[in-house]
């Protein structure tokens, strides 16, 4: 003989209830959490990245550095991104990255004090050394902790919002620079910023459990060899140097040709900022962007809009009509970086998503390196202009190598 469920019961077995519902909300919330985490380590890490530029510059300035020594010291910076960044990313992968940002926090605040306890330009250039070492891990590690933490749907969301992120610090690091500059001067201010890398210390001695951890086993296939041979993880590794390239090109030379039309350091300084405004509002859309238009082709539409950027400058002498053309440079550019790192970290190896974003930076730092060398040739035997279109040139070619490929 059956019996009938009552209705009643059926509905207390099987509705959630309010208990239920408040349990499901604090999963989903401590799930996010060591995102949170993440973002808040950007946020500090990057800060002290950024103050320490600043602050180092006009130091070296203050001690009676030629240009030259400054172009030298800012150089430094890229010495350790440039040589450690792809080992870095792999050593991660099979030990965790709690330790590496540790150890990215100590430099950071060891390169902040050097300069406050020993005033000489000497000391600078260590420094700036060190801060290199922390620009390092934290640059390799902390977007690859964003799509460990990412289910394949949220990342470019994710992605986007680590963005709006490092958008932040662009502001919020040289603003406390000047500030504590302007409060204490040269050497008070660097003991003062110290406090941005111990706040990333802290975070990290008291929650740093919460990252992801490594592998602990060394895995076979999908290394470098492996990615070098594989033409989708090609291209994303060469757009996103044009990316980088092109960003610092014109944050340099849009200064020089400013100051070669006459303007004001404010209206040079405005010009950059429009930029980084455009870059930070364009990022706010992105993830909505990538799911109507998909990330290739708005990926391909942003190198354009750079390209036209670059291309349109040397036209223009207005502060206007240039402070337009920054603002569509802002809006290409700052599509380029969130994507191209979505799309190294989707194309990695299971496993390898550390590396792959060190030889990501590995690559993007030669680009650094080598752009200015090169394009600083040409602006001195032929003058502005033609780098700003060759500038363009090359842009437009990462459109081109951008563009969706059909599958055979």
């Amino acid at each position: 003989m059956r019996y009938a469920v009552p209705a009643e019961l059926t509905a207390l077995h099987t509705a959630p209830t309010i208990n239920d519902t408040s349990i499901l909300n604090a999963n989903a919330s401590a799930s996010r959490t060591p995102l949170y985490l993440t973002f808040s380590l950007m946020l500090f890490g990057f800060s002290s990245i950024g103050s320490a530029r600043v602050t180092f510059s006009l130091y070296a300035l203050e001690l009676g550095a030629s240009a030259s020594a400054v172009g030298v010291l800012v150089g430094l910076l890229y010495v350790f991104p440039l040589f450690i960044s792809w080992p870095v990313g792999r050593y991660a992968d099979h030990v965790g990255s709690r330790g590496l940002l540790l150890i990215g926090a100590a430099c950071g605040a060891v390169a902040m004090l050097i300069p406050y306890f020993v005033r000489e330009l000497a000391a600078l250039y260590v420094a700036s050394m060190l801060m290199g070492m922390s620009f390092t891990l934290y640059n390799v590690l902390l977007p690859n902790i964003v799509g460990l933490l990412s289910e394949a749907h949220e990342r470019p969301r994710n992605f986007s919002n680590a963005s709006l992120v490092g958008s932040i610090t662009m502001f919020a690091g040289p603003l406390l620079a000047g500030i504590a500059i302007d409060l204490a001067g040269h050497a008070l201010a660097c003991l003062y910023l110290v406090a941005l890398s111990a706040s990333a210390g802290v975070l990290l001695i008291a929650w740093g459990w919460m990252l992801p951890g490594g592998s602990r086993q060394p895995r076979s296939g999908g290394g470098i060899r492996d990615a070098l041979t594989d033409p989708p993880m090609v291209r994303a590794l060469a757009t996103s140097g044009l990316v980088q390239v092109g960003q610092d090109l014109y944050q340099f030379y849009i200064p020089v040709y400013g100051h070669g039309l006459g303007l004001p350091a404010s209206a040079i300084g405005a010009l950059l900022a429009t930029l980084a405004v455009a870059s930070f509002l364009v990022r706010i859309t992105l993830p909505r962007l990538m799911a109507r238009f998909g990330e290739e082709r708005v990926l391909v539409v942003s190198f354009y809009l750079s390209a036209a950027g670059f291309a349109l400058v040397p036209f223009f002498e207005s502060i206007a009509v240039l402070a337009v053309v920054s603002f569509a440079f802002g809006l290409g550019v700052g599509c380029g970086q969130p994507i191209t790192t979505l799309q190294i970290f989707s194309r990695s190896a299971e496993g390898r998503s550390g590396e792959m974003q060190g030889l990501r930076q590995s690559v993007n730092n030669a680009m650094r390196v080598s752009g200015p060398v090169v394009f600083g040739f040409v602006a001195t035997a032929f003058g502005l202009p033609p780098v700003f279109w060759i500038s363009a040139l090359m842009m437009g070619g990462g459109g081109i190598l951008s563009r969706p490929r059909r599958n055979k």
